[in-house]
């Protein structure tokens, strides 16, 4: 694992940035909206106003990617970190708004940048980095979150906090163009790009925004679920959601040891498999430890899942290809945080949280047992137009099966 970082250790900062800006936010979330005087609903309007802005860089992502090629990485990088750093030029609602919608563009589009960086690395190493480097965004996001609550608990102000984690990130922007003369030799030296069509993109894409769903279920409604049908107190609910962020880290670090033995398709199908079981338990367990069960199982089987699918789609394409496969992944797949809370909310409301909680379990059977079919049946189509899987390392992928470790 040590040498897998090592070789990924540029996209790698890149995810770091991410969660400086990401658990900062969550940290500081309560002083950003009183100190901008937005209301809840101005502040739900900000973060809306910030999705779609995201959402638009991620779709102008592959021309950008087209134009900069691997030093596109090192840019983002530089650019979040400035705009991080810019918090305190802002002022009001309108200001606030406005560089919450530029921050999170410059990170929807750094965000495709170092997920495609991934799978090129990939390709040309024959590792498989994914989980790893997703792993990575998890670790660093809680101790951030921490260290941003102390030191606005200390005295500090977000403008101070932000500054400071903007002069780390433009930092790690020098860290991120490590291995850019690997990926460019590679790029040179592989077979023309395969068309992503919608055969493979859909079930993908319909794969990561069933996982986003439920993550934004679990990390938006545990809490309440376990006060409601645990009768738990507000320390004892709160230990859902960090029982789920905790084991999507440790979760996805173990993905990455799996990854090298096993198939892309065997380890979404366990981990879809061990995310349904784990919700299906969190709504139905009679006792709160039972509960603490589903949820810790949601969490370790959701970790896999979004980034094997990236790894899965980008070592079938080809140089030129992937920042436009896994920007669409990643559109699609925001579609799961737009429908999530109001489908949650919907059915709660109905037939309350179990029943809502029940729902994500069936939706997440339906990978194994419909989208990874449906993804085979996507690739066998790319296969019998004449575009075989790409080789990758010192081996080639036949089938589903992914990359076989090519040693130290």
């Amino acid at each position: 694992m040590r040498h897998d970082l090592h070789l990924s250790r540029g996209p790698a900062s890149a995810f770091a940035a991410m969660a400086f800006f990401w658990g900062a936010f969550a940290a500081l979330a309560p002083a950003l909206k009183d100190g901008a005087g937005l209301s809840d609903g101005g502040f739900g309007l900000a973060l809306l106003a910030a999705t779609g802005a995201a959402v638009a860089a991620m779709a102008v992502a592959p021309a950008v990617a087209a134009r900069t090629g691997p030093r596109g990485l090192p840019a983002s990088v530089v650019a979040v970190g400035v705009t991080m750093g810019g918090l305190g030029l802002v002022d009001g609602p309108v200001g606030f708004t406005l560089w919450l919608a530029l921050a999170c563009a410059g990170m929807g589009l750094m965000d495709v940048l170092m997920n495609a960086q991934v799978s090129r690395l990939e390709a040309a190493s024959g590792r498989t980095l994914m989980n790893l480097n997703h792993g990575l965004y998890s670790l660093v996001y809680a101790p951030v979150a921490v260290a941003a609550g102390v030191a606005r608990w200390a005295g500090a102000s977000p403008e101070a906090i932000f500054a400071a984690l903007g002069l780390g990130t433009v930092g790690l922007a020098v860290l991120s163009r490590r291995g850019i003369g690997l990926i460019a030799e590679h790029h040179h030296a592989e077979r023309r790009p395969v068309p992503p069509g919608w055969a493979l993109l859909a079930p993908a894409g319909a794969i990561v925004c069933l996982a986003f769903l439920a993550e934004q279920a679990a990390e938006g409604w545990s809490a309440l679920h376990l006060e409601r049908g645990q009768a738990a107190g507000p320390a004892a609910s709160a230990v859902g959601p960090a029982l789920l962020g905790l084991t999507m880290g440790v979760g996805r670090l173990g993905g990455q040891v799996a990854a090298q033995v096993w198939s892309h398709r065997m380890l979404l199908a366990a981990g879809a498999s061990l995310a349904a079981a784990g919700a299906a338990l969190a709504a139905w367990a009679p006792v709160l430890p039972l509960a603490y069960l589903g949820f810790a199982a949601l969490g370790l089987g959701l970790s896999t899942i979004v980034p094997t699918t990236f790894a899965w789609v980008g070592a079938r394409l080809g140089a030129g290809a992937r920042e436009g496969a896994i920007a669409r992944l990643s559109i699609v797949g925001y579609a799961g945080f737009f429908f999530g809370p109001p489908a949650m909310g919907g059915v709660a409301e109905l037939a309350g949280l179990d029943a809502a909680f029940t729902l994500v379990a069936v939706l997440l059977v339906a990978i194994p047992a419909v989208l990874l079919p449906a993804l085979v049946r996507g690739e066998t189509a790319l296969i019998r137009a004449g575009h075989a899987p790409v080789r990758t390392g010192e081996g080639a992928i036949s089938g589903s099966a992914a990359p076989r470790p090519t040693g130290r």
